[in-house]
């Protein structure tokens, strides 16, 4: 095999040390590579001794396994003084014969010797720091709802059907009666006072479902679970703070994101924290949706696809590719809607959705323009009108009916 690089390096990545090995081409005797294996610490003066080693021998080229997170400070450090390819672990488990680390370094670097591995999407510095912050603020927010959660199913242990009377448990009402027993009151009359007027109509019942034997411990409990609930909604307003801080940049991306069906704030903030505000790191739209995970797995076995499965992707990117996906369906004369009810009795239907959102973002940021809807009857206008009837048509005679069709305004 051709070689690609001359001087290159592997490193095998844990938490106490490191695993580094080179192969250059010794100029002096013909194309023989040189091979040599070092370990370091991995702390600060490890890391940095391994650094100068690199340089001394005039590496160009490291590639490193993305193991957990210890590949950070490595991929970090070593980032503006070569080419740092983070390497994707799936690509290479299958490998026989590498059972230590040592070995493990050394195949890395044959590897990237070779260019038979592609590095991993790194976004720059920023967008690592506004990505850090969107993750965080969505592990908040889930916390706060599995909280909110166990607060909601805390009554029914005490057989009170507050749930039941209330649309949002957390509401102004809810939050009032709430208040009302974790202070002490037991006479079911006084919390249902605290309730919306248009609660209170209905008040002999609300009094019924606030009977129970809400005790000392339940109010506890309750009292600790609103105290985290409400540190959660803290939390995640000083995180929106400081992400409209790293946003400020991006802008224009946030405000194209924006004009998607489907998409508010927050998720345009997501997105551009996985993709990044550099598209051009992603040649089409088709490598894009396929670093995603929102495409099928390119697997064929006779001509045939057994399998429609998507491959793993960025998992904090389709979640709340997800939500927009959720949310677009239930839009009003828009494509993303009339997309998925014809696509609704296949499936993965809604993962579909996702890859159109994908496709329409990746053109968007290429061209810098906003998104431009097809409108809702994009399909029935390209398959035309005529097919569409005689489908429609012949489902009602299926169903046993035979018909006759007039034009509108004809008597």
């Amino acid at each position: 095999m051709d070689v690609v690089y001359e001087r290159r390096a592997g490193i095998d990545i844990s938490k106490a040390d490191v695993k580094v090995s080179i192969r250059v081409l010794d100029r002096g005797k013909g194309t023989r590579r040189r091979s040599e294996v070092r370990t370091f610490p991995a702390l600060t003066s490890g890391l940095l001794a391994m650094r100068d080693w690199l340089l001394a021998e005039g590496i160009t080229v490291v590639g490193m396994e993305a193991t957990g997170s210890y590949w950070k400070p490595v991929f970090y450090l070593l980032d503006n003084d070569m080419d740092c390819w983070l390497l994707n672990a799936r690509h290479m488990k299958a490998i026989p014969g590498r059972k230590i680390d040592v070995k493990d370094s050394e195949w890395i670097a044959k590897l990237v010797e070779h260019s038979l591995v592609r590095p991993s999407f790194v976004p720059p510095r920023p967008i690592r720091q506004l990505r850090g912050l969107t993750r965080y603020r969505t592990d908040v927010v889930r916390e706060r709802a599995r909280e909110a959660q166990r607060l909601q199913n805390l009554p029914e242990d005490c057989r009170i059907k507050l749930t039941s009377m209330v649309s949002d448990f957390l509401g102004v009402s809810g939050r009032r009666m709430l208040e009302a027993l974790i202070g002490g009151t037991r006479d079911p009359k006084v919390p249902a006072e605290l309730a919306a007027p248009n609660l209170r109509t209905r008040r002999e019942v609300l009094v019924e479902a606030l009977t129970g034997y809400f005790t000392d411990h339940h109010a506890f409990l309750a009292r600790t679970m609103l105290d985290q609930i409400d540190e959660a909604t803290a939390m995640e307003r000083r995180l929106n703070a400081r992400i409209e801080e790293h946003v400020r940049p991006f802008q224009r991306k946030v405000e194209l994101l924006a004009t998607i069906p489907g998409a508010s704030a927050h998720t345009a903030e997501v997105i551009l924290a996985e993709i990044g505000a550099d598209i051009t790191r992603f040649p089409s739209a088709g490598h894009l949706a396929s670093w995603a995970g929102v495409c099928p797995d390119n697997h064929e076995f006779a001509g045939k696809s057994p399998s429609g499965r998507t491959r793993p992707g960025d998992t904090w990117l389709k979640g709340v590719l997800s939500q927009a996906a959720l949310s677009a369906i239930r839009t009003k004369d828009t494509y993303l809607a009339a997309r998925y009810r014809r696509l609704a009795g296949r499936r993965r239907a809604l993962v579909a959705l996702e890859h159109s959102i994908l496709v329409s973002i990746w053109h968007m940021f290429t061209h810098d323009k906003e998104y431009a809807d097809l409108g809702g009857d994009y399909f029935l206008e390209r398959t035309g009108k005529n097919r569409a009837t005689r489908r429609l048509v012949s489902q009602l005679n299926h169903l046993d009916y035979q018909v006759s069709l007039r034009p509108v305004g004809v008597t």
